[in-house]
């Protein structure tokens, strides 16, 4: 297995930390045009395209969009019929969830000033959001959970997940996810159709207010293109992990957890920061010797190769600074003290503590949300959360006495920009 060493001292370092870590966001354009095409035609013919899309691409010949809507009792049954092992699993992550979205729920707020101005803000939820799971043989229940559950502690009225289902095959476990996290629809399309028909409204499918959730790359090019129409909550790129290592925890464990990255795809990242030399070649070492027991071998050696790399720092110090730089959609800090080294961290998705904090965890049942930036985007980014089916409104009430002070504040700023309608309509209001 050949993965990329590179070294802090080395003289272009800089230049191939770069090369490394640059991600060309940039959509295929015939695969934007083609998204276009569709977005363009669900627009236009509503469910009659939606449902020639949807014999052409899942091979599901509905006659009306009536058979591709998934009932609540069938989502129901999912849930009742789950195997024990299974049901628990999600009920304890759903329960972690919900318990930690909660604690972000914001809530409105004004004063009153001396003169009896109010001013405050009102925080309200989305009245209807669109949830993507991709279907086919992926099947992502912990996506289910990690979108629906906060959108419901937001207090969003209506929650409606689309979900292909090739062939007629709709998976049990995201069924059962999407009764346990209180999804109110599902409807069995997909593909940038889904996302048009979520956008836009056809006659079966009502028009949301945002859309949620990850997909292929005509889901994510149509998603682009509705933007504006409808809000979304980002364009993800691939799955990255950086981890900062004293050399304490074992080599196997850190060889996992890059695995657990670089299988997604092979475009994903998996990036390790140490100053021990040797304990680079006990991870290496461990990497050589894990991957061939790994079902997904091919796709982990390719994401390595490509975009991988074990890293020789200075000291911790400036490994620090490198993810920073990063910015990295999971950050594992798995030293000795990882409280003395996380006030130097400023940029990441999501920072796990301690050796034993691996990100798989928080994929799946932490409690945090696993929808985070990528691509260097948590410089100014954040995860999912319940602030994202929020939305905020100003109150503005001023009185009387008000209306004199703040009018000629306002009608100096009015004449200055040469807005005279708006300098007279506070000259009304002035005593």
């Amino acid at each position: 297995m050949n993965i990329r060493r590179l070294s802090t001292r080395m003289a272009d370092f800089d230049a191939q930390i770069d090369a490394l870590t640059r991600y060309d966001a940039a959509q295929d354009d015939a695969i934007a045009a083609r998204a276009a095409d569709i977005v363009r035609d669900v627009r236009c013919s509503g469910d009659a395209a939606v449902l020639e899309y949807t014999r052409r691409f899942d091979a599901v010949d509905a006659r009306s969009m009536a058979d591709l809507e998934v009932g609540r009792a069938a989502m129901d049954v999912a849930l009742a019929e789950l195997p024990a092992e299974q049901l628990q699993a999600l009920r304890a992550a759903a329960t972690r969830i919900r318990s930690f979205h909660e604690r972000q729920l914001a809530e409105s707020w004004q004063f009153t000033e001396a003169d009896g101005t109010v001013l405050g803000q009102r925080i309200t939820p989305l009245d209807r959001v669109g949830l993507y799971v991709p279907g086919g043989k992926a099947a992502y229940p912990s996506s289910v959970l990690m979108n629906a559950i906060p959108a419901k502690v937001a207090g969003v009225s209506e929650l409606i997940m689309v979900n292909p289902a090739p062939g007629g095959e709709r998976n049990p476990l995201v069924l059962a996810a999407a009764a346990l996290s209180g999804v109110d629809r599902v409807i069995s399309i997909g593909g940038a159709q889904a996302v048009a028909a979520l956008a836009y409204g056809t006659q079966a499918v009502p028009r949301v207010d945002k859309i949620v959730g990850p997909g292929n790359a005509y889901v994510a090019a149509a998603k682009r293109q509705v933007f504006g129409t409808v809000g979304i909550d980002m364009i993800a790129g691939p799955s990255e992990i950086l981890i900062l290592c004293d050399g304490g925890t074992p080599s196997d464990w850190i060889a996992m957890d890059l695995f657990s990255q670089a299988e997604h795809d092979e475009l994903a990242q998996s990036i390790l920061l140490c100053p021990d030399a040797a304990y680079l070649d006990e991870v290496e070492a461990s990497i050589s010797r894990l991957l061939p027991q790994m079902p997904r071998a091919a796709v982990i050696s390719a994401s390595l190769a490509g975009r991988g790399a074990l890293i020789l720092t200075r000291d911790l110090d400036e490994a620090c600074q490198i993810a920073n730089r990063i910015a990295p959609e999971h950050l594992e800090l798995s030293v000795r003290n990882p409280d003395e080294y996380l006030p130097k961290l400023r940029h990441a998705g999501a920072i796990f503590l301690g050796q034993y904090s691996s990100e798989s965890l928080g994929d799946y049942c932490a409690g945090p949300n696993h929808v985070l930036p990528t691509s260097g985007t948590a410089r100014f980014s954040s995860p999912l959360g319940v602030y994202d089916f929020q939305k905020r409104t100003s109150i503005i009430g001023v009185s009387r006495t008000a209306a004199t002070v703040l009018g000629r504040i306002a009608v100096t700023l009015a004449n200055g920009e040469g807005l005279s309608a708006h300098a007279r309509s506070a000259e009304y209001r002035m005593e």
